[in-house]
């Protein structure tokens, strides 16, 4: 079903763009290059098992669940709609 002068499958096709960019934007975030031993925010030694699962971490579990919390804003506007563009 076509929206307008959209053609058929365009809301399927920015659903899959969304979701594509939101990937990268995850795996941009993911820690690589050399890890560290302790944690660089709060000095506390990080664990052989979370050093081996997630390769290149650089904090420890309580300082990246505090990092977690805070909200990531961001994005493309993908609506097309001039109130959304001027938020």
């Amino acid at each position: 079903m076509a929206n307008g002068w959209a053609p058929d499958g365009a809301v399927q096709d920015q659903i899959e763009d969304s979701l594509k960019d939101a990937i990268s934007a995850a795996r941009a975030r993911m820690p690589h290059g050399e890890g560290l031993a302790e944690c660089e925010e709060c000095g506390d030694p990080i664990p052989d098992a979370r050093r081996q699962a997630m390769p290149g971490v650089r904090t420890c579990v309580a300082c990246q669940a505090r990092r977690d919390k805070v909200p990531v804003h961001g994005g493309i506007n993908r609506r097309g709609s001039k109130d959304s563009q001027l938020r």
